[in-house]
């Protein structure tokens, strides 16, 4: 009751107040993340590592077990799971405790798994375990797709790893992008276990034959130093060992006997061109296509975010191949932006409403002056609130702003009739707002804080 009295007493004071807590809410709003829920998954960090051929026992006992004795322990984390596919996919994924630095959890954990690289399985070093900052709010999925079924999924799904998802990486407020689809394109070779055991060979014998006659390596030069003569030329020669076709990869010598018996990798095996993965397919409408799903960054504008993302894909449509095209199969922005449209409606509404109630039953337009500005200072100033505490704009937010839009209307409309009711008894304007505060700010308070 003294600090209501406080801003009766010195209106000056009351008003500077109420124009810095305007503009400080001003202020705030563009810098507040925007996304459709509020942040609660705590910061996790995903391990991935690939053992072609294992299943999901043979993963876990040589690949998830060395990781997370590794990983175990690492400063804040809470837990840690692993997950193992049939197509020997390995997914780690580490969660710390709030709060915690996600960039410096990634590090650490890196350097963890870096300790447990030599007691992994050397197919797998060879194809790498990358570690990576997971990013849990998946903020939109762009499908590409051939309507007319020019184009098959393996042909989509490389396109956009070759054109679309590094550029789509790039935005700023993107977490990460990643492609659900086919997978790349793949070499697929495919054994006959009788032929192979008929020519006395190993599965081994024709991974290393396949490594030793596909590696790209250099020639030489000719013409190094040091050189006789006045002739100071230098050529580097470059020779042809990547192999790229289905038929040059079945001419691979795998053994050779007699003199002109030779076995190649046509002889016991199917060589076609194929996807790296056939446990994922993508499909929107029935129709082959190639997904991307773009998870948002901590603390992004999830409606600019996907504003950029939508201005990105129309800019790299320009070049898309004939009968290619995409399309936003889930954007949850939609609801985040009807929310917004709700609550400034919201406002208009109550603010129409406290003129129309004050007009119409005090008959004075000067009572509907101090609701009229009460309610945007109120609502707008909580955003700076919002910004101070660490929250977002999201739908929960949004509703409980709708909420308290009819709160601080009745309130004001209390106070206010109130106020005129001393008014009309012969008190100054003065000593009726006191009086009117004394009686009425109590059970304000206590009914705004019960809703």
């Amino acid at each position: 009751m003294n600090l209501s009295r406080v801003f009766v007493d010195r209106p000056i004071l009351a008003g500077v107040l109420s124009i810095f807590i305007l503009i400080l809410g001003l202020i705030a709003i563009p810098t507040l993340p925007i996304s459709e829920y509020p942040e609660v998954v705590p910061p996790t960090v995903q391990v991935t590592a690939a053992y072609p051929g294992a299943n999901p026992q043979t993963l876990s006992e040589t690949v998830a077990a060395p990781l997370e004795e590794a990983i175990n322990g690492v400063e804040n984390m809470i837990y840690m799971k692993s997950v193992g596919s049939s197509d020997g996919q390995l997914s780690l994924q580490v969660t710390f405790a709030g709060g915690t630095d996600i960039d410096l959890a990634a590090v650490q954990v890196q350097n963890r798994v870096a300790t447990a690289l030599p007691r992994l399985p050397e197919a797998v070093r060879a194809l790498g375990v990358a570690t990576a900052k997971s990013s849990p709010n998946l903020t939109m999925v762009v499908h590409l797709t051939s309507p007319q079924g020019e184009y098959d999924g393996f042909y989509l799904s490389n396109y956009v790893t070759l054109n679309i998802k590094d550029e789509l990486a790039r935005l700023p407020g993107v977490g990460q992008a990643l492609v659900f689809g086919a997978g790349d394109y793949s070499m697929r070779i495919w054994l006959d276990p009788e032929k192979v055991a008929s020519r006395e060979l190993t599965v081994g014998d024709i991974i290393a034959a396949i490594r030793e006659q596909n590696i790209q390596v250099s020639a030489g030069i000719i013409g190094g130093p040091p050189q006789s003569g006045s002739n100071f030329s230098q050529y580097s020669l470059s020779a042809r060992g990547r192999l790229e076709t289905a038929e040059e990869f079945e001419n691979i010598v795998l053994k050779t006997g007699s003199p002109g018996a030779v076995t190649t990798l046509g002889d016991v095996a199917r060589v076609e061109l194929g996807a790296e993965t056939y446990s994922l397919r993508s499909t929107l409408n029935n129709q082959q296509a190639a997904a991307i799903p773009i998870f948002q960054s901590p603390g992004a504008n999830s409606i600019e975010l996907s504003d950029s993302v939508r201005a990105k894909m129309a800019e790299l449509a320009e070049n898309f191949p004939p009968g290619v095209s995409w399309d936003v199969a889930y954007d949850p922005t939609v609801f985040v932006r009807e929310s917004i449209k709700s609550v400034i409606a919201t406002l208009l509404e109550a603010v129409l409403l406290v003129v129309l109630v004050v007009v119409l039953f005090l008959q004075t337009w000067r009572a509907s002056i101090i609701p009229l500005l009460a309610v945007p200072v109120s609502i707008i100033g909580t955003f700076a609130v919002l910004l101070l505490l660490g929250f977002s704009i999201n739908v929960l937010t949004l509703f409980g702003l709708v909420l308290a839009i009819g709160i601080v209307v009745d309130d004001a409309i209390v106070v206010v009739e109130n106020v005129e009711r001393h008014i009309e008894l012969g008190e100054s304007p003065r000593d009726a707002a006191r009086k009117a505060m004394q009686e009425v700010s109590g059970p304000i308070v206590a009914i705004s804080l019960v809703l």
